[in-house]
């Protein structure tokens, strides 16, 4: 297989050599006993068997010749908290949404105030916000939010500068750069070029090195070093990943060998010599800690019974901080993905290193409870993006493509266990996105432990291909009508979900048959809805009309939460992200904007038409 290079897998034992990894037979009793998957079925239902040097590379990089015991500690009694009512709230991905205020990148102070307006004045429940993972410590910084560099840390991409109680502190002089550095910025949120967050990245932390020459007062230097009594630790090796990371790059795998160990003579010395790099990053932690906890505080305020719901990403980046400090669960070379699907027919490779199962069994799951417990604290919930993560992952093996992965399992009563717990002992809800290939049994021990699914939309279809009816939805979830990964409601009306997708080369079928499906797809929904009295209107409906009804539509399913994507609101066409892509497609890096992609500020969202009229269609649907 080109590209393959299995000499490199741990076990040391590259495929056709003789001995124990010769022939399927034993590959497959050593798969089976590691609980690696020799055959899957795909998403059109056909069985495939997974290739004989995907098994010899999985089971290298697992290790040993033992299998993975189960663990006794997973906490089988825990139970997440159920939603009090049924509600809604908006979905956003955060950076898009800016307002005059802010330097080019939505912030936690534009969360704020969006949960305040939507809670005060449309009756939202909650915001659930897009991974605000930790990045890059210096330019450049990585555009996808699901690709961090600690999924345990913020970004303090989201401070809002003049928000720190020391900027009031400032000289004249000092005030006066931090001006400076913020106008441009503050200009370029008011048009439709796409975010750069190397720009806004980089006068932020010039406005943070002058802050943070201001010293502490004496209650503000205590709330420090009780944030850091509290998580130190954890902060700690963040903050000296970052400081090693400013000068021999953010990819500890291209360090001086003796850094690379987080716990060598060398590392500590050096741990040492950075000393005040070191606080600074954590010092930043705590300002992003504080910010994000105020978000939260201002949306109970507004009223809602949820708040903010912040979102956990699969992995974090392979030469990254969390990848540096937790070698001792992280298995190299592997990547973990999805196998094709009908969105997505190449499969996808996030390029994110998986926790070892059995050394995870072996801690008891303490490094994802400590996960969870960082990810949820100050938060109202917590949405866990690919949760079927917790029972099983697509595992790519380094220089092989997406579909030349197989599942390996974990011990989801240990996993799901320790997610309902941690979760609960915050007191936050708990969302797992459940969407694509999933095992009807997985969705069951989930609802047990009160860990919502997530349904979305354009997935709710029955055995026919047909449109689902609101009474055969779930419950237990969040109901949306798409993704990130998809392009909004507006553009599946006119069929842009095929026209974006075949000028990026990701189709796998003829365009001509794509077109055919997404014409039937959508008379299917169309028919629904009107069949549903929601769109009354003879002739095909407008992209607002269309966007409102799908909404509707939702409130009339037992779902008790509803996520109302707020780029569908607004009538945006262009997707956030493109899988399978990465120079090809601005992912992650598109403002908030309208139907003809002119940009949409925080403080024009009140009086916009679209928004107001899915706010209320869902609003007074769940009035009925």
């Amino acid at each position: 297989m080109t590209g393959l290079r299995l000499g490199r897998v741990r076990s040391g034992i590259p495929f056709g050599q003789t001995g124990a990894m010769t022939g399927r037979a034993e590959l497959t009793r050593r798969a089976r006993a590691h609980r690696v998957a020799v055959s899957y079925q795909n998403w059109r239902g056909r069985h495939v068997e997974v290739p004989d040097e995907t098994l010899a590379a999985v089971l290298g990089a697992l290790g040993g010749n033992e299998p993975p015991a189960p663990s006794s500690a997973a906490p089988a009694s825990a139970r997440a908290p159920f939603p009090a009512r049924r509600s809604w709230g908006f979905a956003v991905q955060l950076y898009s949404v800016r307002s005059r205020a802010s330097w080019g990148h939505g912030d936690l102070h534009d969360l704020a105030d969006l949960a305040t307006w939507s809670g005060s004045e449309l009756g939202a429940d909650f915001v659930l916000v897009n991974p605000l993972h930790a990045a890059e410590p210096r330019p450049p910084v990585s555009p996808s939010p699901y690709l961090p560099m600690s999924r345990r840390q913020i970004s303090p991409l989201y401070l809002r500068i003049e928000d720190i109680p020391e900027y009031r502190e400032l000289s004249a002089g000092d005030r006066a750069r931090v001006e400076a550095l913020g106008a441009p910025l503050r200009a370029a949120s008011a048009s439709a070029a796409l975010i750069d967050r190397d720009a806004v990245w980089k006068a932020k932390l010039a406005a943070l090195e002058l802050i943070r020459a201001v010293p502490l007062a004496g209650r503000r230097r205590a709330e420090l070093d009780a944030f850091l009594a509290r998580d130190g630790r954890a902060v700690g090796d963040w903050a000296a990943w970052c400081a090693i990371a400013e000068v021999h790059g953010p990819d500890w795998r291209s360090w001086p060998a003796a850094l690379t160990d987080p716990g060598s003579a060398e590392a500590s010395a050096l741990r040492e010599r950075l000393a005040g790099r070191i606080e600074f990053h954590a010092w930043l932690q705590w300002l992003t800690a504080e910010q994000f906890a105020a978000a939260q505080r201002a949306a109970r305020q507004a009223g809602m019974n949820i708040g903010v719901i912040t979102d956990l990403a699969v992995g974090a980046h392979p030469g990254g901080a969390d990848a540096w400090a937790r070698q001792d669960v992280i298995v190299p070379g592997i990547s973990v993905g999805a196998p094709p699907d009908e969105f997505n027919q190449l499969g996808q490779n996030w390029t994110l290193p998986p926790w070892h199962p059995g050394r995870l069994a072996a801690q008891a799951g303490r490094p994802l409870a400590d996960l969870i417990a960082a990810c949820a604290r100050n938060a109202g919930g917590l949405r866990v993006d690919h949760v079927m993560g917790l029972a099983r992952l697509w595992w790519i093996p380094a220089g092989m493509s997406p579909d030349q992965g197989t599942y390996v399992r974990y011990d989801h009563e240990l996993m799901g266990g320790m997610l309902a717990a941690e979760v609960a002992r915050a007191g936050a809800v708990a969302i797992g996105e459940d969407l694509g290939t999933v095992e009807p049994w997985l969705r069951t021990f989930l609802a047990d432990r009160r860990v919502l699914g997530t349904s979305m939309l354009w997935f709710e279809r029955r055995a026919d291909g047909s449109p689902r009816r609101p009474g055969g939805w779930r419950r237990g979830c969040l109901a949306t009508v798409g993704t990130h990964d998809l392009p909004p409601a507006a553009a599946f009306l006119a069929g842009e979900q095929v026209t974006v997708r075949a000028g990026l080369g990701l189709l796998t079928r003829p365009e001509a048959e794509e077109r055919a499906a997404a014409r039937s797809e959508l008379a299917g929904w169309l028919a629904m809805l009107a069949g549903e009295g929601l769109l009354t209107r003879p002739g095909r409906p407008s992209a607002a009309e269309f966007t409102a009804a799908l909404y509707a539509y939702l409130t009339r399913t037992p779902a008790v939460l509803i996520g109302v994507s707020l780029a569908d609101a607004t009538g945006e066409r262009r997707p956030q992200n493109m899988p399978g892509t990465v120079d090809e497609y601005p992912n992650w890096r598109i403002p908030l904007g309208d139907a003809d992609g002119e940009p949409l500020l925080l403080e024009d969202l009140p009086a916009h038409e679209g928004v107001r009229a899915v706010a209320a269609a869902v609003a007074q649907g769940l009035r009925r």
